[in-house]
């Protein structure tokens, strides 16, 4: 499979092109430029540790614990989360390639599907969802840390709950402005600690919590058929498929010369271990009868390894929201936002501070807004499937990077309206069939099916099918008139 390459690439580059060794941590100055290959020092290794870091998180713990809220049992939900991340972590682990062998970000590779104009809409949604998920990560762990610092004999309440706020988004704020080189580094050196805290967290549960393995609540066939489809969303397929237009931000980052099939496992394994893991801890303790609550999963049980959870608990969002902010910059850069992507960071990062600021003040908001943000992600697997089968099966990864970047005289055309009606139309199937906990998430196909959710499965075929046959009929009837042209007197 060939691209071309950054060489050939007519696009100025930015200053930042310090040979890899100068300096492991430097100010990235880049935007969505293509990355020189100078400038392109990261190894799979280092892309491994990003994924882990961003994937270590709470809310792992809890989704995990889902599967058993649902119905299914212990044994059932390690399993579907287990066979479910093989899937959505592939492809994944495939969109990585993409900026691999790019050296592109990937709201930018959005074009050759979308249309130099037409890619500004899923860049907005990308840029809104990130800033978003900002404020949410960070809430999320707020009563977890404040639960770990009363059991240490540290109180403060709401006070409190500012402060540590302050300190996370602060960290992950500043880590996100200096760039993609502090990023990894960040990862590189924190991660094998909170794996190593992972490990300990996990033998202390199997040591001390007693689950039943094989108990489930869903008695009937049509409420585990329900159940799994719901867990597959959450965190089964659908966490893989969340991460998609984060991934060649950081891939265009791997060196040239590395294979894809490194940047494939590492990128994918990155992401399936410490879901999976977590989540079948957050499983395991779920069905002791120590609930879903992460505040409650983790006092209950990790009571003698409290101050290393709350390192672990407090590098879960800023490991996460580093990569938010870093993709929120690079989506506003994309859709046409002309200013230094450090500047765009900080814009974010502000707005989402005052987004957490609001969370802190109205719990009953933030609850319903974390529902929301989770549900609306139904639009990733359309746009997924769009351009995946552009850049894999239509352009078989042959793509001239130059092109992305014109205004004018660009072969992708300004708006791709085959994209835009494909992906309308494989958001209306996500929506059918998709059993939100909003009730306008809830689609028609869902409730009738007693609220299984395929929303991703239904919103991929559709969008990638209808986008395949659209262009390839397009291709047809260009052929066909190139071929009656030749054919005519001259």
């Amino acid at each position: 499979m060939s691209v071309t390459s950054e060489e050939d690439t007519t696009m100025p580059t930015s200053s930042n092109t310090t040979p890899a060794g100068h300096s492991e941590v430097r100010f990235d100055a880049h935007g969505i430029e293509p990355i020189p290959p100078a400038a392109r020092d990261s190894t799979s290794w280092q892309q491994f540790w990003i994924w882990m870091g961003a994937n270590i998180a709470p809310i792992n713990w809890v989704l995990g614990a889902l599967g058993v809220t649902l119905g299914l049992s212990v044994i059932e939900t390690i399993a579907v989360v287990a066979i479910g991340n093989l899937a959505g972590c592939a492809v994944f682990g495939l969109f990585n390639l993409m900026g691999h062998r790019t050296g592109v970000n990937q709201m930018v590779l959005g074009r050759a599907a979308f249309g130099r104009r037409g890619a500004v809409v899923p860049g907005v949604v990308q840029g809104l969802l990130t800033m978003g998920w900002v404020g949410v990560n960070t809430w999320v762990v707020l009563d977890l840390v404040l639960a770990i610092l009363a059991q240490l004999g540290v109180h403060g309440g709401t006070g409190l709950k500012y402060l540590v706020a302050l300190v996370i988004m602060a960290a992950q704020l500043v880590l996100a402005l200096y760039g993609f080189y502090a990023i990894r580094t960040f990862e590189k050196y924190t991660v094998p600690a909170t794996v190593l805290v992972m490990a300990v967290m996990t033998v202390l549960a199997v040591a001390h919590a007693d689950t039943d393995w094989t108990t489930a609540a869903a008695a009937t066939t049509g409420s585990k058929v329900t159940a799994v489809t719901q867990l597959l969303t959450a965190i089964g397929i659908g966490w893989g498929i969340s991460w998609l237009p984060y991934s060649a931000d950081y891939s265009r980052f791997v060196r040239a010369g590395t294979s894809g099939r490194a940047v494939f496992w590492s990128t994918a394994l990155g992401t399936y271990v410490p879901t999976v893991w977590l989540a079948a801890l957050g499983a395991y303790l779920a069905g002791a009868g120590h609930g879903a609550d992460p505040s409650g999963l983790v006092t209950s049980v990790f009571g003698v390894m409290a101050v290393p959870v709350l390192l672990l608990i407090m590098h879960g969002p800023v490991a996460t929201n580093i990569l938010n902010l870093y993709s929120c910059s690079l989506a506003a850069l994309s859709v046409g936002i002309r200013a230094a992507r450090w500047k765009v960071t900080l814009v974010a990062g502000a707005v989402a501070a005052v987004v957490l600021a609001v969370f802190v003040q109205a719990d009953s908001f933030a609850h319903a807004f974390d529902q929301w943000m989770v549900s609306i992600l139904v639009w990733i697997s359309p746009w997924a499937s769009i351009v995946l089968v552009d850049f894999l099966v239509l352009r078989r990864s042959r793509l001239d990077v130059a092109t992305l970047y014109r205004d004018d005289a660009s072969p992708h055309g300004p708006v791709s309206w085959r994209a835009m009606v494909s992906l309308g139309a494989g958001l209306v199937a996500a929506w059918s069939w998709q059993y939100g906990t909003v009730p306008a998430t809830q689609g028609p196909i869902a409730r009738a099916l007693d609220g299984t959710d395929f929303s991703w499965l239904s919103g991929s075929v559709v969008a990638g099918g209808l986008y395949y046959v659209l262009a390839r009929r397009a291709a047809v009837r260009a052929a066909t008139g190139v071929r009656e042209k030749e054919m005519l007197p001259r």
